[in-house]
């Protein structure tokens, strides 16, 4: 199911978690060459990427919500 980002929040280790409008979590790491994710790094990219859409498997299994601990 595909999910925009609204928002992100940095992890205990300091990795960027976009917040999807479904309430979950999911991590956006810039970690080549496995995962090429540029934009992550910076606010001004991170901001690009606000409503673009991630596939939220979370919702594929019904999970509820992700809060911030």
């Amino acid at each position: 199911m595909q999910r925009p980002i609204v928002a992100y929040h940095q992890d205990e280790h300091h990795d960027w978690v976009a917040e999807l409008s479904c309430g979950h979590f999911q991590h956006v790491r810039h970690n080549p060459p496995w995962v090429s994710r540029p934009w992550v790094e910076t606010l001004a990219g991170r901001n690009t990427m606000l409503g673009y859409q991630l596939n939220c498997k979370k919702c594929q299994l019904g999970l509820p919500a992700d809060t911030l601990s």
